[in-house]
């Protein structure tokens, strides 16, 4: 398992991180999501062979926020 931190714009409340840690969690390969409004991240759990990094950070971008 990885983990990284990807720092994300345009989160703003509860249903930001609902959106986010629902799209991201569903995804094979996940194991763990976790967003922070106030530092602005979104911290993520994964087996690198099962899903690229670039895979989650489309998710993101795909429900509006911008994976900076």
């Amino acid at each position: 398992m990885e983990k990284i931190i990807l720092n994300v714009a345009g989160m703003s409340c509860g249903h930001c991180v609902k959106t986010i840690e629902g799209s991201v969690g569903i995804l094979s390969g996940i194991k763990d999501v976790m967003v922070s409004l106030e530092e602005g991240t979104v911290q993520v759990e994964f087996n690198p062979e099962e899903v690229k990094i670039d895979t989650i950070k489309q998710t993101i971008d795909e429900e509006g926020y911008e994976v900076q």
